[in-house]
């Protein structure tokens, strides 16, 4: 797929400068990963949208996400809460879409996205300038789980690698070759990404923990940023997987699963699935 715009999924728990007793921080939120954001939609004075449709608690999460940018110097920063399908025909939204120069979804439960945006005008809009425009699009958490073709909607930790512990639906559609998980080394997600990757081998699980994020360029390369590390499992040469074969309820096995750890500087070529790591003497960014 050639597009012009970027995708930066972040694995949740971001660090937005407000929170002290942030577990996954970085020292300065200039250094973190909504600069990188800020960057790559164009600067301080980009037209940056923060949706926060997944969230429960919408309107302290876009108050957050505007204090946040605040901190960085951002002058032109909204919040579009959509909250039904209306919302999202809505000629006033659809004219923030079409204006904006960067989307921020919010984390939460990622089935609210496709529930009330997904295939509505303003995801099409979306869609069509970030094939054709620098669009970025950027998700924490539940809005970085929903950027894939194949969403992951759920799972039950506690069960996991069994058959059908893993909830998985359409997702938004912006990445068809990847599977992304979220709050990844924190919430113990190994089993049900590794159960995703089972159902879908054609496709790369992308594992991020928290305050960590990718930047994706023209769907085909990633960079790794922030300060955790990303799992990356690639199905293709699995020698033993049963997962078609199994009822629901009974432990999976899967063999030859290829597995990577990336730290912030790596690239992964996603297409041909090689891997440059970052100099070990590099500074960090």
């Amino acid at each position: 797929m050639n597009v012009k715009g970027i995708l930066i999924p972040i694995g949740g728990n971001e660090d937005k400068g407000i929170e002290e007793s942030e577990q996954y921080t970085l020292e300065f939120i200039g250094e973190g990963i909504l600069h990188h954001v800020v960057k790559e939609a164009g600067g301080i004075y980009s037209n940056i949208v923060v949706i926060p449709t997944a969230s429960s608690i919408p309107e302290e999460v876009g108050q957050n996400y505007l204090e946040a940018f605040g901190k960085l110097g951002c002058k032109n920063v909204s919040v579009l809460d959509i909250r039904n399908r209306e919302q999202s025909e809505d000629p006033k939204n659809i004219g923030m879409i079409k204006k904006a120069n960067c989307v921020m979804f919010s984390g939460g439960n990622q089935s609210n996205i496709t529930r009330e945006i997904g295939g509505s005008s303003i995801h099409k809009i979306m869609m069509d300038k970030f094939r054709k425009e620098h669009f970025v699009i950027a998700g924490t958490s539940a809005g970085a789980m929903c950027m894939s073709q194949e969403m992951i909607t759920g799972g039950n930790i506690k069960e996991a690698f069994t058959k059908g512990a893993v909830g998985m639906g359409g997702g938004m559609g912006f990445i068809p070759n990847l599977i992304i998980d979220s709050h990844f080394i924190r919430r113990g997600r190994f089993g049900r990404l590794a159960e995703a990757v089972a159902r879908h081998p054609k496709l790369v699980g992308v594992g991020l923990a928290e305050d960590t994020g990718l930047i994706i360029r023209n769907c085909n390369t990633f960079e790794v940023i922030g300060s955790g590390m990303v799992v990356l499992f690639d199905p293709r040469k699995i020698k033993h997987n049963n997962e078609k074969l199994l009822k629901v309820g009974t432990p999976m096995t899967l063999t030859n699963l290829k597995t990577h750890v990336l730290a912030n500087g790596d690239v992964f070529n996603i297409k041909d699935r090689k891997i440059t790591v970052l100099p070990i003497d590099a500074p960090f960014v």
